[in-house]
């Protein structure tokens, strides 16, 4: 009898490591870029995720270079990582990182800018409809101007999917009002400094602009540096809803940004890199709602896009 205990006693000790030490999940991470406000929030909430969902890995920027970030894949895949997420420096340009994922079986997630690839088996996307994003902005300047006046738009990286989308929002919207005109539209690379040139520019060539619409916070805060004290009252909507767009809203400078869940993306991407990587289901598509801020609410947002 003796014998029988010890035996299964033995037994039990030897299962104990193959329970208690589950192997942990590992994903890797390339963000198109770390100097951008909004992205730095998405990036922050991906890494609180994965510690909070037990997620071992490590995250990448790509520095805003195609080719870096496809050797960050290959990087990954050679490291034997179960899920891959990507914030896409060209959303036109993904192609080769799907094709690599895919011929090694490790599940993609995209975050926050939508692949122009179409999306297969393993694959998620992880974001908003930017399109949706530009006509709540042209809907609130609009309604400042009193539905009439010329409009410029400062758009973001011409390799982006959002830029793309948000500018198309923007333009469905103005040509929804006879009194409202688009007199210019060039991109700013989604930066301060590019915005602030740009818009100096359009000053000094004396173009009649009424409003600016932003394809991002950080080119209308820039806009609003180039006009200084803003004497000809040219009204600037954003998009993303960063801390710094809040105050702009808050001093009466901006009309309004949209709000943009930096927060819930990052996590939701970890959410579904996990779900993929233990053989889960999950949606295509996970769609992240926008909201509109204005003056009226904005109070309501202080906390949400924190770093």
């Amino acid at each position: 009898m003796n014998v029988k205990k010890t035996i299964l006693a033995s037994l039990l000790v030897c299962m104990l490591p193959v329970t208690s030490f589950a192997k942990e999940v590992q994903v890797g991470v390339s963000m198109a870029l770390f100097d951008d406000n909004f992205l730095t929030i998405v990036r922050n909430s991906i890494s609180k995720e994965m510690k909070k969902e037990n997620v071992d890995g490590q995250i990448e920027d790509a520095k805003g270079d195609v080719a870096q970030q496809l050797q960050q894949v290959q990087n990954f895949i050679g490291q034997g990582v179960d899920a891959i997420i990507v914030n896409p420096v060209d959303t036109n340009a993904v192609k080769p990182i799907v094709d690599l994922t895919t011929k090694a079986g490790v599940p993609l997630v995209f975050v926050n800018r939508k692949p122009a690839t179409a999306l297969t088996e393993k694959m998620a996307y992880v974001g908003s409809d930017s399109e949706l994003a530009g006509r709540l902005q042209m809907e609130a300047l609009a309604k400042q101007m009193n539905y009439k006046g010329n409009v410029a738009i400062l758009m973001g990286d011409l390799a982006n999917e959002a830029t793309r989308d948000r500018t198309k929002g923007v333009k469905t919207i103005v040509a929804k009002y006879p009194g409202l005109k688009v007199v210019q539209e060039q991109t700013a690379k989604f930066t301060r400094n590019d915005a602030v040139d740009v818009v100096s520019n359009w000053m000094t060539a004396g173009d009649d602009i009424q409003a600016i619409a932003s394809n991002n916070d950080e080119m209308a805060i820039g806009a609003l540096q180039a006009l200084g004290k803003n004497p000809n009252k040219i009204v600037i909507a954003g998009v993303d809803g960063t801390p710094d767009a809040l105050q702009m809203i808050k001093n009466g400078k901006m009309v309004a940004t949209v709000f943009q869940d930096a927060k819930g993306q990052g996590e939701g991407s970890v959410q579904a890199a996990v779900k993929l990587a233990k053989g889960e289901k999950v949606e295509q598509n996970v769609m992240i709602p926008y909201q509109l801020i204005t003056k009226e609410n904005y109070a309501e947002f202080t906390s949400k896009n924190l770093k």
